[in-house]
């Protein structure tokens, strides 16, 4: 059953029969969204400390692109950080060749500062220290 009578010609909202009651038939679009590492992270985030955000994010639909625009933020400040770390670090080829363990050691390192700099700063949206 549609009404249209009290809504503009351009929109209107179907309704199911339930016992006595009409209620609407609304539903949400379902928009597939980069389900990565920083996404997910991301969405946990809102859902368990930013309650409010996730749900004006999620009844607007703009929860899929959000999560995708920090997927993507969050890959390319990894990439920008790990550089310019092992650059600062001298960690190079040479130190690959010479000391194998050394250099997976320093990008170990490296890579989980960087990860931890992400966090805070993108995912946790916390002031850099």
């Amino acid at each position: 059953m549609t009404r249209s009578d009290r809504n503009p010609a351009s929109f209107s909202i179907e309704y199911i029969q339930v016992g006595d009651v009409l209620l609407p038939n609304l539903t949400l679009e379902t928009v597939p969204y980069a389900n990565g590492k920083w996404s997910r992270l991301r969405k946990i985030h809102l859902e368990t400390h930013r309650k409010g955000l996730y749900s004006c994010l999620l009844l607007s639909g703009k929860l899929p692109a959000h999560l995708d625009d920090v997927q993507r933020s969050a890959e390319q400040r990894l990439e920008t950080i790990i550089a310019q770390m092992t650059k600062d670090a001298g960690v190079d080829e040479e130190l690959k060749a010479a000391n194998q363990m050394e250099w997976v050691r320093s990008m170990n390192s490296i890579r989980a500062q960087a990860e931890e700099i992400i966090l805070r700063e993108l995912i946790y949206e916390e002031d850099a220290v």
